[in-house]
């Protein structure tokens, strides 16, 4: 993105804040219904170092759920496209992994695994693990037939196609479910974390969130709220610059059109 593709958002982004700050303190809202930007920033500023921790943790979580979504993800994917057997065999259970609500089974997570943090760790592992899949799946069986016949013509083995053909060509399908899984991966982080409703020092910042409502220190909410939006943002970003940096010399996609 170049830096005045920036300045159109970030002119909403402050036009939308200051409406905010303005309509809150001509109406008088109280903090503890309707805080303004300033009292968000202020119990940021404040409240940083407990924040900042929470934030760790729930980025951590959401990061080791992203690196184990990215593994299992691309063995399987790599493991269904040599096999259309295992494919229509296993393909359905990731689609029920993927359709079944995380609240509905982070109980029972919770209850059949005893650590806490492994707990929160397959419940997001469940949310970004399905994009990975599908979109690999869909890259390594989207190969051009016309190349896969000249692979054949010239006697490639199927390891060397795959390593050669397959597996290039769906790199910009890999990445594409890559951005997906990781704003997924937090969503997951967070939701387990509500449901686990853990406290003490190594609370995420979904217990943050539970914990200021429950003591009506609506702005730390807000607060919180606001680290886990950039948080997101900061993956989506990070991720989507990766994914530039791979396919910008080769791939439609990310090639700049000139003029």
């Amino acid at each position: 993105m170049k830096p005045q593709d920036a300045i159109a958002p970030g002119i909403v982004g402050l036009a939308v804040l200051g409406g905010w700050e303005g309509l809150v303190r001509h109406y008088a809202v109280p903090s503890y219904v309707l805080p303004g930007p300033v009292a968000i920033g202020q119990a940021l500023v404040a409240d940083w170092p407990l924040l900042a921790g929470s934030l760790l943790v729930t980025l951590r979580i959401a990061l080791l759920a992203l690196l184990l979504a990215v593994s299992l993800g691309g063995l399987l994917a790599v493991a269904f496209a040599q096999s259309r057997w295992v494919e229509r065999a296993f393909f359905p259970y990731a689609v029920v992994l993927q359709v079944t609500p995380v609240v509905a089974i982070a109980p029972l997570i919770l209850i059949w695994v005893d650590d806490v943090t492994v707990s929160l760790l397959i419940c997001a592992w469940i949310v970004a693990f399905f994009p990975v899949l599908s979109n690999t799946v869909l890259g390594l069986n989207s190969a051009d037939r016309n190349h896969l016949e000249l692979f054949r013509l010239y006697g490639a083995s199927r390891w060397q196609t795959l390593w050669l053909l397959r597996l290039p060509g769906a790199l910009p399908y890999f990445l594409a479910g890559l951005r997906v899984a990781g704003g997924l991966a937090l969503i997951g982080a967070v939701v387990a974390e509500f449901v686990a409703g853990a406290g003490g020092t190594g609370s995420g910042l979904a217990f943050r969130i539970l914990e200021a409502g429950y003591q009506l220190k609506i702005p730390r909410m807000f607060a919180a709220l606001a680290l886990i939006s950039a948080a997101g943002i900061a993956i989506f970003a990070v991720l989507g610059l990766v994914q530039h940096l791979l396919l910008r010399r080769w791939h439609e996609s990310a090639m700049t059109p000139e003029g």
